[in-house]
């Protein structure tokens, strides 16, 4: 079996030395492991299908686990248990699963945790793309969906096969808003405010982007396309950068958690990017070797 995802334990729930990361199998296994002790505290079997995406509950004692047949797993690291399963994006593959906290009752909702799902069915009969924002109050079990947005996938020519994927990210700095590229038929950044349940801006890109990341720090939204392009684009003012030296598909871009280095990788090479100030200017970033 085959490591598809990976989701570290928030930092801020357990001491250092109890630093967790969990990893979704080909084979349908989460297994927990000890980051200081580099040994494996845990495996479940929560799925029949491949998991293909992870994320930790905002308080780090829940992991909800998503497969490629689109069946979310709700399950306790400190039971071994997979307490609750939900079925909504059935049939269509998960590609992202992300999870914050929110206000007690926001959103008319209980609890302290606010999640979302991203999925895309590629059947040639019922193509589409599909993300799902829930609220839980997972010490009680209860789980609430706040909104549902749906589109119809890109038609490319290129690989009609292959449609873009669907990512979306909760916006650092905004709570209410949803960062979204590929729910829409033109390859654009949609900014989804949650409280409004409406698209309250639109950025064009010059691609279907492949991956995405917001930085922790100033109003940036770095994009990775199949062209061997990274764009980093400025929210605030609009300007926009465009990076070079990748050999292949940006198929992932990260922000550090401090937002000074962002991460891309191109089939076997990671690119480390310093970021500098707040704005996509000329000397905004410079590229460099990966750290020792």
């Amino acid at each position: 079996q085959s490591c598809l995802c990976l989701a570290w334990s928030p930092p801020s729930c357990r001491r250092p030395e109890q630093q967790q990361v969990a990893a979704g199998y080909s084979d349908g296994t989460l297994r927990v492991f000890s980051v200081t002790r580099i040994a494996m505290e845990l495996k479940m079997h929560p799925h029949r299908a491949a998991l293909t995406a992870l994320a930790y509950s905002a308080d780090g004692q829940t992991i909800l686990s998503g497969d490629k047949d689109g069946l979310v797993a709700v399950s306790r690291p400190c039971t071994g248990m997979t307490f609750h399963v939900l079925s909504d994006h059935q049939g269509a593959l998960i590609s992202t699963i992300q999870s914050t906290s929110k206000e007690y009752g926001d959103f008319g909702s209980e609890g302290a945790d606010l999640w979302l799902a991203a999925s895309s069915d590629q059947r040639a009969a019922s193509s589409d793309q599909r993300i799902s924002i829930w609220a839980a109050d997972w010490p009680r079990g209860c789980c609430e969906l706040v909104d549902w947005l749906s589109s119809p996938s890109p038609t490319l020519t290129e690989a009609p096969s292959h449609p873009p994927p669907c990512l979306v990210a909760f916006c650092p700095w905004d709570r209410a808003l949803l960062v979204c590229a590929g729910l829409s038929m033109h390859p654009e950044l949609v900014f989804y405010n949650l409280h409004q349940k409406q698209v309250v801006e639109r950025i064009p890109l010059p691609f279907f982007a492949v991956s995405l990341s917001l930085s922790p720090g100033a109003h940036l939204v770095a994009v990775g396309f199949a062209e061997r392009v990274l764009r980093l684009v400025d929210c605030q003012s609009g300007a926009t950068r465009d990076l070079a030296g990748h050999d292949d598909v940006v198929q992932l871009c990260r922000f550090a958690p401090s937002a000074q280095l962002l991460f891309s990788v191109a089939h076997g090479d990671i690119l480390v990017w310093e970021v500098m100030g707040h704005r996509a200017s000329e000397r905004a970033l410079s590229s460099g070797p990966p750290p020792d």
